[in-house]
């Protein structure tokens, strides 16, 4: 493709642009990187951040999910330079671990771009028609808040400029720059849970509801994060209130007498921010519960297991001694007993 960064002065094109000088603007941020699949979201947001920063490099994901992937990537590479990225690396990953294919190729970029990106936010290509399609998912699953306020326009080191822009408007984009974008034949695979949100859930409910359940969902998500944030501030703050100063054994536990008079949805908070910082790894809302319990119902019950230990066999758990919570490890056996 031959060099060409100008964009033209076209409606989508000036509306991503819009959305894009807004993020810079809003977090101070000149040089970026894009995370870029040659897809239309990521190509119409490269094409704008080139407009809109100082210095845009691209990073092309290569999964090696199909064949012909390298020559994909190559080709979104090719896409960045032309329109005038300082730099395109391609980066090729093996997906591989729990959770999936879906899970594991997600992990697998992040961990890519995490890699790449060297002191840089990454700005990432998702839309508004991807926030509510989160929102759905969160909804189905259960989860809370946390997960049904959807995903943060900045969320350190990612980027999230284009959240209030919808699909069709990126696809537009990039017929507004000539450009064909990759089709990737996973995002019309009814074997992924948010392909059948995509193609079957979201426009049912647009039937039904009369149109707008997208943008809708996607407000629901920004004002379910100012709410969270809000919650999320008192936590911390009750947390700081509640750390009590270590006892003979050495632990720094948390004080019961100071989380039992907090609102239940500040107290859960507070104790998860805990149990984060103790080494537990996202804490499941009927653990969370679990050791509410110990808080606010004590009758003596034993430990609340939060996750597992250094070493095979042991669990790390919750505990409450002489008024205050701390966690330890012991064998999971012993767990199992209590």
């Amino acid at each position: 493709m031959p060099l060409d960064p100008l964009l033209p002065e076209t409606p989508a094109i000036h509306e991503v642009r819009l959305a894009v000088r807004a993020w810079l603007s809003a977090h101070d941020a000149r040089k970026v990187c894009v995370a870029l699949s040659g897809g239309a979201d990521s190509a119409a947001l490269t094409a704008a951040a080139v407009a809109e920063a100082d210095e845009v490099h691209a990073i092309v994901v290569d999964h090696g999910l199909q064949e012909g992937s390298s020559g994909i990537a190559a080709r979104a590479a090719e896409f960045a330079y032309a329109r005038g990225c300082v730099a395109a690396r391609v980066v090729a990953v093996e997906v591989t671990g729990p959770g999936g294919l879906e899970a594991a190729a997600r992990a697998a970029r992040y961990r890519a771009l995490d890699d790449a990106r060297g002191e840089m936010p990454v700005l990432l290509g998702h839309t508004l028609d991807d926030q509510a399609e989160t929102v759905l998912l969160g909804l189905g699953r259960g989860s809370g808040l946390r997960s049904i306020r959807g995903m943060a326009p900045f969320d350190n080191p990612w980027g999230r400029p284009l959240l209030g822009v919808r699909r069709e408007t990126t696809r537009r984009a990039c017929d507004e720059l000539g450009y064909r974008p990759y089709e990737d034949p996973h995002n019309a695979d009814p074997r992924f849970t948010r392909v059948r949100l995509r193609t079957e859930a979201l426009p049912l409910l647009e039937e039904i509801l009369g149109g707008g359940v997208a943008a809708a969902l996607a407000r629901t998500a920004a004002q379910l994060r100012d709410d969270g944030d809000a919650l999320d501030a008192a936590a911390a703050d009750l947390l700081d209130r509640a750390a009590a100063p270590r006892d003979a054994t050495g632990e720094n536990g948390v004080d019961v007498t100071v989380l039992t008079d907090a609102p239940s949805a500040v107290r859960r908070r507070a104790v998860r921010l805990w149990l984060l910082a103790r080494g537990a790894s996202a804490p499941n809302d009927k653990s969370l519960r679990a050791i509410d319990d110990l808080v606010v119902r004590w009758h003596g019950q034993g430990p609340v297991a939060v996750g597992r230990g250094p070493r095979p066999g042991t669990r790390l758990v919750v505990l409450r001694r002489r008024g205050r919570l701390s966690t330890e490890f012991v064998d999971q056996q012993r767990c199992a007993d209590d």
